[in-house]
């Protein structure tokens, strides 16, 4: 190749290229020696990170804050929604995100209150306290209704448990995601950890010449760049590091992209290896200029590629395990075909965001209403009995009935949901046996530490989905709960 035909190759840029993606530990080392900022797994890209929110509707209550603390622990980002920040800041502590609305308020749900949610959990209740009132951290309460005469204080029943619900169940259907697809990347929410996963990898690995990068600009992600031919070249790419854990997508068909491209062809790559020159599994996809469009990637339909060979013999893509993304600009197709819509140049291709889709459907609103909402006016009932939440109902304003008015708002909805009835809450230290009925029979008494934990992990539980029951605890301690196969055995809700 004469001298004309090769353009100067950036030495520079290969060295950042292989640095950035850790490919040489020993320029890694180097490079946090001179930055003094050393690496540690914590920096590493988290594939299990939860990119949406879990709003928490009545954080404050003796249900609700833990629900707020469970949650944390286990990643989930946690907005809780409050009618009094200073004493809800005096209960949760500084280290969370706080709004201020009012259920019983529509107005007050605004799209800075719902913005990003993944679901709802409401664990509002109306107050209730004894009629000679009660301490101010309501120990009284705490005790349970049978130890007092209860009244109502502050907003009715029907406000809170049948119009709040039902106004926050209304918000929440015009914000939560489509139920059976999961976020990966939101590029409308620009954000430093965003940016930092994603790097450039053109053919300057290869002695080329091409250049680009991706920017986080106009609530959108930007790959864009120059493809130079020069020199053997023609490919230009943006690559995530590695994800550790890697995201766990089994059960999804694909991933879907939301783009706007410029009439060109662009490729995407999975990868569930971590090694820097792997097999990438790959998905051509064509762009239509200047218009936004939905790009569906079945998980079926990728090609085990490596170095843009296709690898016959290599194993279907191992969905639970995806370590890393790719997208690339290029000349080439696969096994020395041209790309028949590459052009040499600029480019640019706009993301707004990568979905997994087609997945199992999971509760996206769970519901923590009361054993006993069916039961006042109910023939046959002996209200000796019953419970005394049962047998106040009309002294405390249909409190259950309007409980019940609650939850048919939220299955007339069309969210996927699960509404639990836990039996008399008790301020006890939680960890026993959970006992699930359906019917509205039963009786008994729970933690309400029981109870958070089961909300929480009813997010996670596609048997949780759509189904009414009443829970109470057992006499047994236990260290562990198989919830897979305690939902399992609930009938779906007849709608």
């Amino acid at each position: 190749m004469t001298d004309k035909n090769r353009s100067q190759w950036d030495l520079g840029r290969f060295i950042e290229t292989l640095t950035y993606f850790e490919v040489i530990p020993f320029l890694n080392w180097v490079q946090q020696l001179i930055q003094g900022r050393p690496k540690d797994n914590e920096d590493r890209p988290n594939g299990e990170r939860n990119v949406g929110v879990i709003l928490v509707a009545g954080a404050t209550g003796g249900v609700g804050k833990r629900v707020v603390q469970r949650s944390l622990e286990r990643g989930y980002n946690v907005r809780a929604l409050v009618r009094d920040i200073d004493k809800a800041r005096s209960i949760l502590g500084n280290d969370i995100d706080l709004v201020a609305a009012d259920i019983t308020q529509p107005e007050t749900l605004t799209p800075l209150v719902m913005a990003d949610i993944q679901a709802v959990v409401c664990c509002t209740a109306v107050r209730v306290q004894p009629v000679e009132g009660d301490t101010a951290d309501r120990a009284k309460y705490y005790q349970g209704v049978k130890f007092y005469q209860p009244e109502i204080v502050g907003d009715t029943p029907e406000n809170v448990e049948y119009q709040g619900v039902k106004n926050l169940v209304q918000a929440a259907a015009k914000y939560l995601p489509q139920a059976n697809e999961k976020l990966i990347f939101d590029f409308t929410k620009p954000s430093a950890e965003l940016k930092d996963n994603w790097g450039a990898l053109d053919d300057v690995v290869m002695g080329g010449v091409s250049a680009s990068n991706i920017q986080l600009v106009e609530n959108t992600a930007l790959f864009a760049g120059n493809v130079s031919t020069a020199n053997s070249g023609g490919f230009a790419s943006v690559r995530t590091k590695n994800f550790d854990p890697p995201f766990n997508l089994s059960g999804y068909k694909g991933v879907k992209l939301r783009v706007k491209g410029d009439g060109q062809r662009y490729k995407i790559f999975l990868r569930t290896d971590t090694k820097w020159d792997g097999i990438g599994y790959s998905y051509s996809f064509d762009t239509i200029a200047n218009s936004w469009i939905d790009i569906h990637i079945p998980f079926a339909d990728l090609i085990p590629v490596f170095r843009a060979k296709v690898v016959k013999d290599a194993p279907p893509i191992e969905e639970s395990r995806i370590c890393s993304f790719q997208l690339m600009l290029s000349k080439f197709e696969y096994d020395g075909a041209l790309n028949p819509k590459f052009s040499p140049g600029g480019f640019a291709l706009q993301l707004e965001s990568i979905r997994a889709y087609d997945g199992t459907t999971l509760p996206q609103f769970i519901l923590v209403s009361s054993a006993g909402v069916t039961r006042p006016g109910r023939p046959g009932i002996n209200l000796d009995e019953e419970p005394p939440a049962v047998k106040l109902n009309d002294q405390l304003g249909g409190i259950l009935t309007w409980k019940l008015k609650g939850e048919d708002s939220l299955r007339e909805s069309g969210i996927p949901y699960t509404i639990i009835r836990p039996c008399a809450l008790t301020e006890d230290v939680g960890g026993k046996e959970l006992i699930f009925e359906q019917g509205d029979n039963i009786r008994g008494k729970i933690s309400r530490e029981d109870v958070a934990e089961l909300c929480v992990q009813a997010l996670k539980v596609e048997k949780a989905s759509n189904v009414t029951f009443e829970v109470k605890q057992g006499e047994n301690t236990v260290n562990s709960i198989d919830w897979q196969s305690l939902f399992s055995n609930l009938q779906p809700d007849n709608k």
